[in-house]
């Protein structure tokens, strides 16, 4: 029997380290995520980390020139850091300076940002210290160059990310569904906005070197799209965002790991990708496969509930096609027919029908008549899914129309 302590006991001390420091990133990259998903900046994100290049290249520039190591993380993260957070002014700054969207603004800001660090990139080469400085690293990511001070000093500032979000998560909340009950609270919707933008940056600068400039983003928006496929609820959707997140990043670099010569980076965003697919297909509520079940069963439903109003008619048919023959077996095996006739528990179970869909029917006539979320028409009850004062009113619209359509 495999004994998963020994197993553990196995992997020497620097590499738990290195996924100890890689996991928080990925928990703290969608925690963090999931209010830029909310509130539809995603890509901000993306501006953000192309930002980074340049000030990777820049800090080493002059770190080389003052005599540093320049090849020292925390000088190469203090300059991706000061680019980040001018990457974000730029964007607030076009934003609202100019006529152009946020979307263009974004566009912007990535591709000069990112030019700009390609040009410095090739600028490097020129240095005495020669070959990129292994700043290369940077931008597709390299869990195994990580030292254990490097990936605990991530593990550290990536769990501060988490608490910093845990203690506001009230303000965020309100910040990203009601922005105007939150400044009605007192709270700065502008300062909220820049503490998410904030905390983008940090989670953006920390994960450079184990997932890289390129493909951070794909950490910060994947896991809370995931995430979404299964819950409704702020707080379950965090911990959901979090979990995928910090199984990606855990599973990535078990993986690469084991794969020479193969980036950190694309391994982690693979494994994000492959927990996407799984909720797409398999997420009870809104999953592909789970949504094409219940549209099935509800047409099913919906097929066996128009057999059953039908048959109320003196004057049934009497010849069936296919699928009514079907739908007539599955009435015949729950007990409602017999002999192609409705039997008095059929009798009452179609009267109840048939009222219901009259009454749904009623309600779609309204000009703001939508059905409630996962409601299937015709076949739930009208009274448990509308409040009943709404039921009580459209149950007089509909016999006073009846009313008024048997006179004429």
């Amino acid at each position: 029997m495999l004994d998963i302590s020994t197993v553990f006991n196995a992997i020497g001390y620097n590499t738990r380290v290195v996924f100890m420091g890689v996991t928080l990133l990925g928990v703290a990259a969608g925690v963090v995520g999931t209010f830029t998903f909310l509130r539809r900046r995603s890509l901000l994100s993306d501006a953000l980390s192309h930002a980074t290049l340049p000030g990777i290249c820049v800090a080493f520039l002059l770190g080389n020139a003052v005599g540093l190591n320049a090849r020292s993380l925390p000088v190469l993260l203090s300059g991706a850091a000061l680019f980040g957070v001018i990457g974000l002014m730029s964007v607030q700054w076009l934003n609202r300076q100019t006529r152009l969207n946020e979307d263009a603004s974004i566009a912007v800001v990535l591709s000069g940002y990112f030019g700009l660090g390609v040009v410095l990139l090739t600028l490097v080469q020129t240095v005495s210290t020669g070959n990129q400085a292994g700043l290369e690293s940077f931008i597709m990511g390299q869990t195994a160059a990580m030292s254990a001070g490097e990936a605990l000093a991530i593990a550290v500032l990536a769990f501060v990310a988490i608490l910093i979000t845990v203690l506001l998560f009230k303000e965020l909340m309100l910040y990203s569904f009601d922005p105007d009950f939150a400044q009605g609270q007192g709270w700065s919707v502008d300062r909220l906005d820049y503490v998410v933008a904030g905390l983008t940056v940090f989670v953006t600068v920390i994960g450079l070197q184990s997932v890289g400039l390129i493909l951070i983003v794909a950490l910060l928006i994947i896991p809370p799209v995931s995430a979404r496929f299964w819950t409704d609820t702020l707080s379950h959707l965090v911990v959901i965002s979090g979990g995928i997140g910090g199984l990606s990043a855990l599973t990535g670099a078990l993986l690469s790991s084991q794969i020479v010569n193969m980036p950190t980076g694309a391994i982690i965003v693979c494994c994000a990708g492959f927990l996407f697919v799984v909720s797409l297909l398999f997420a009870p509520r809104r999953g592909v496969i789970g949504v094409l079940l219940r549209r099935a069963t509800s047409q099913q439903k919906l097929l066996q509930t128009r057999q059953l109003i039908a048959l109320l008619k003196p004057t049934a048919p009497s010849r069936l096609t296919p699928r009514q023959q079907r739908v007539m077996a599955a009435l015949a095996s729950r007990g409602l027919v017999k002999n192609h006739q409705l039997t008095p528990a059929g009798v009452e179970m179609a009267t109840q029908a048939r009222d219901n869909l009259r009454l749904w029917e009623e309600y779609l006539f309204e000009p703001t008549g939508q059905l409630p979320e996962n409601c299937q028409w015709g076949v739930d009850d009208i009274h448990q899914m509308l409040p009943e004062d709404s039921v009580r009113l459209l149950s007089g619209r509909l016999k006073k129309r009846m009313a008024e359509e048997s006179v004429s």
